[in-house]
């Protein structure tokens, strides 16, 4: 065995090395940060007013964390082997974002993104100086965990319906508490009632769980007191529980592909003891989930202190006991596992055997749960989630046309990408039928999407680096070493294997933990000294002076975008509560100050002037809402809210054609629009027909051509829609409805086309010819049928039971010569 770069003799002198109290403010301060984010809904970037402040607080955090690290590092900084010039390359992350800003299609997302990664940057700096402490490796560890606890109790005491608890304890500091509660901490869908913890998505708090439920059992097996093993293994039933009531299959399909994987770096004592401890928590678990779930909805509905406190007692029954179980296998079982076995882990793929075993188990376990009636002993909800796991299910076919579409995108912006959230910007213009997600579900393809293929690079580059390694170094070592090393393994990969079938890693606070897991990795990863080129002064400073001016660069951004964003909220406050226009304009002008082109507030202030000028008929507050509106629209050329405010400034000001133009010029960036498509043809129709009435031939036909183009479009897309697997939801409506029947109907038939008029028409009867725009449709419709010589008896005898007077009005339509 070669010697390691991380022998016991640099454990030695790093213990022995005192840590200086300004490291350890240093390490309170970046605890308390990563306790604060994750009760501001994850971080999460949502790409609107009230999620952003959070993002550009944790960014001013990060950039003075990072300056505080430079001013205690300043002397000491070397770049002398392979794990300072990882540090260096995490700088080129924001850069690659950078980068994507001089060609992003959505100036805003991309600078949301673009803090993002510079904190992400920070936090793994910070976090790869101070884990290579021993002392503050075990500390931070310990406080991950112990938010991570913290956070599993809170989704509990939502669900057990103590959410005016939960949100009186986080209240204080968290932004997402209304009316004493946390927001959606639990919230129902079709699937029925799920717990999302802080997220206000089940999928990522499964994904979260996931990660932390192998974390627990991991400091379990590790816990030489008796006190940490009781502890980890309370926590392994409220983590199982919790995640079978977030109702996430990805999290139940994609838990053990983890921990195969995480199998293959243990020992086969260990591989024994994670499977035992996993089994019994999972088996109790699985006793006690029905009941659980059944109070959960019932408190949900109405509290009741009984049913709360039930659901407390099974809880923590179920925990104590597994907890106990856990205590009596780790003090007896497992030293003679060691004994018997310890000889094995020097054997050439021994390590193989349980994982491969593991495999056949999974099957046998899913197949129980799933094809038999074993699976009764679930949760009604649960059961039906489980029975719909399959490749021909929804969400499934879904993704995978998410990812298709995604890889149109990619080749249209490969090098630099279409910038921070390029894809919640482009997806409509590409998307293959009309769902909404402004989120691709996969965070590889997504970063690909934003960055092109040249971050990519950059970015795989990194973390590819890192686990290679990682691995490499564990594989040659004795595996003891990298006790705390493999903590942070199990976050990182958990997290980023989940994020292969969703968009954890749009939640800030899970992309802070895969960075402090990739920084907790190459603290201990095999690093192999470097050329003694690298640390002359001039390179060794340069980072640092890099890192000063991008740290106080981005402290002086945060600030900026931090005060836009407070007038920002506070004019949004004021809209639902204020009626003067000053007061809200006030907020308004200071939240555009710094940021002229923020989608919101443009939009905000332009309907104020709007709605202003139809009362006073002033044209200085129309100008102004042109003028905003135009200016933000180079910054945002796909933002629908800012181009309906452009079509709604020139029907006021009484150029429609200028209206219709920008409906036809942007109609295909929301190709599966169908209000997009009905304002175009109701648009191209009125403005056809007022050429008519002014007997201009020419613009008639080009109004008409415009329109039906439009039609055809609409027409094309829904037998497109018919070609969908049958199990795929087609996603929000799309078809000829009747008001785009009615119109292209009319324009048909007034240019010659009497045959299709009638069918478009028909496409548009209604049953109820009180309605007036149902007797419209009949009428024309009928009169193409009458003008080559056919009829519809039927729809002739409601219409005129209806109306008499209709009869008339046919004959004068077809007497009429268009």
């Amino acid at each position: 065995m070669s010697k390691p770069v991380y022998g016991k003799n640099a454990v030695q002198s790093r213990n022995a090395a005192k840590i200086s109290g300004p490291v350890w403010a240093l390490v309170v301060g970046f605890i308390l940060f990563l306790f604060w984010t994750p009760f501001q809904v994850g971080l999460f970037n949502g790409q609107l007013v009230d999620f952003e402040k959070p993002i550009y607080v944790s960014a001013l955090l990060g950039a003075l964390m990072l300056l505080v690290w430079v001013g205690l590092d300043f002397k000491k900084f070397k770049l002398d082997e392979q794990r300072d010039l990882v540090a260096v390359f995490a700088v080129f992350l924001p850069i690659t974002y950078a980068l994507s800003l001089f060609v992003a299609v959505s100036h805003y997302m991309a600078m949301n993104m673009f803090f993002i990664q510079s904190m992400y940057a920070a936090v793994f700096i910070i976090a790869l100086y101070l884990l290579k402490q021993k002392q503050v490796n075990v500390v931070i560890e310990n406080a991950v965990l112990t938010i991570a606890y913290l956070i599993v109790g809170f989704g509990l005491l939502n669900w057990l319906g103590s959410g005016k608890l939960a949100g009186s304890l986080v209240g204080w500091f968290s932004n997402t508490v209304r009316n004493g509660k946390y927001l959606d901490a639990v919230m129902t869908d079709s699937n029925g009632l799920r717990l999302t913890s802080i997220f206000q998505y089940a999928n990522t708090y499964a994904a979260f769980l996931m990660a932390f439920l192998f974390v627990a059992v991991f400091a379990l097996v590790r816990s030489r007191k008796w006190y940490g093993t009781m502890t980890h293994g309370f926590m392994l039933v409220p983590i199982i529980v919790s995640l079978l009531l977030t109702l996430s299959r990805g999290g139940l399909v994609l838990l053990p592909v983890v921990f195969i994987l995480l199998l293959l770096f243990l020992k086969p004592a260990q591989q024994i003891l994670w499977i035992i401890h996993l089994g019994i928590a999972g088996l109790i678990s699985l006793v006690i989930t029905n009941q659980v779930t059944n109070l959960g909805i019932e408190l949900n509905t109405a509290f009741s202190s009984s049913a709360a406190l039930k659901g407390w007692g099974y809880l923590l029954g179920a925990s104590v006991v597994v907890a106990g179980l856990g205590w009596v296998i780790q003090r007896f079982a497992a030293p003679w596992l060691q004994e018997k076995l310890g000889s094995w882990a020097s054997r050439k793929w021994t390590g193989l055997w349980l994982p491969l075993g593991s495999v056949v188990l999974v099957g046998l376990i899913a197949f129980l749960l799933i094809g038999t009636s074993a699976k009764s002993i679930l949760p009604g909800n649960i059961e039906t989630r489980l029975e719909n796991i399959n490749f021909k299910q929804h969400s499934v076919l879904e993704r995978f046309t998410f990812y298709k579409d995604a890889v149109k995108v990619v080749k249209d912006y490969p090098i630099l990408g279409a910038g921070g959230g390029g894809w919640s910007a482009l997806y409509e213009h590409y998307q293959n039928n009309p769902y909404t997600s402004r989120q691709v579900h996969n965070f590889f393809l997504q970063f690909l999407i934003e960055v092109g293929i040249l971050g990519f690079i950059v970015f795989m580059g990194f973390i590819l680096y890192i686990f290679y390694k990682y691995i490499r170094g564990y594989v040659r070592r004795d595996k003891d070493e990298f006790n705390n090393g493999f903590f942070f393994l199990i976050i990182t990969l958990s997290i980023l294997i989940h994020s292969l079938l969703d968009f954890n890693m749009s939640y800030a606070f899970m992309g802070i933990l895969v960075f402090l897991g990739l920084a907790g990795m190459a603290a201990v990863m095999d690093s192999k000294p470097l050329r003694r080129n690298w640390n002359k002064a001039g390179l060794r400073l340069g980072y640092l002076a890099v890192i000063t001016l991008g740290s106080l660069f981005l402290l002086f951004l945060s600030v900026t975008y931090i005060s836009s964003s407070n007038a920002a909220v506070s004019a949004k406050r004021l809209m639902g509560v204020s009626q003067s226009y000053e007061e809200i304009k006030a907020s308004l002008t200071k939240a555009l100050k710094n940021r002229p082109t923020h989608p919101e507030s443009v939009v905000y202030l332009s309907l104020m002037d709007q709605q202003v000028y139809n009362q006073t008929q002033d044209e200085q507050y129309l100008n102004e809402s042109y003028s905003l509106v135009t200016r933000a629209l180079k910054d945002e050329p796909y933002n629908k809210n800012l181009l309906n405010q452009l079509v709604a400034y020139y029907n006021l000001k009484g150029q429609k054609d200028l209206a219709l133009a920008v409906y036809r010029d942007n109609a295909d960036k929301f190709n599966w629009d169908i209000e997009w498509y009905s304002a175009l043809i109701s648009n191209s129709f009125a403005l056809g027909q007022e050429a008519y009435n002014q007997k201009d031939s020419a613009k008639e036909q080009e109004y008409f051509k415009t329109g039906l183009a439009a039609y055809d479009h609409v027409v094309a897309g829904v037998e497109h829609l018919k070609t969908l697997p049958p199990e795929q939801l087609q996603g929000r409506p799309f078809s000829v409805t009747p008001v785009i029947a009615l119109n292209a109907g009319k324009m048909q038939y007034m240019s010659g086309q009497i045959e299709a008029a009638a069918e478009t028409l028909k496409l548009g009867l209604g049953q109820d010819y009180t309605d007036l725009n149902n007797r419209e449709i009949a009428r024309w419709y009928l009169a193409a049928l009458k003008k080559n010589g056919g009829q519809d008896q039927a729809v002739y005898d409601q219409l005129i039971a209806a109306e008499p007077t209709e009869a008339a009005q046919i004959d004068e339509i077809v007497a009429t010569q268009f």
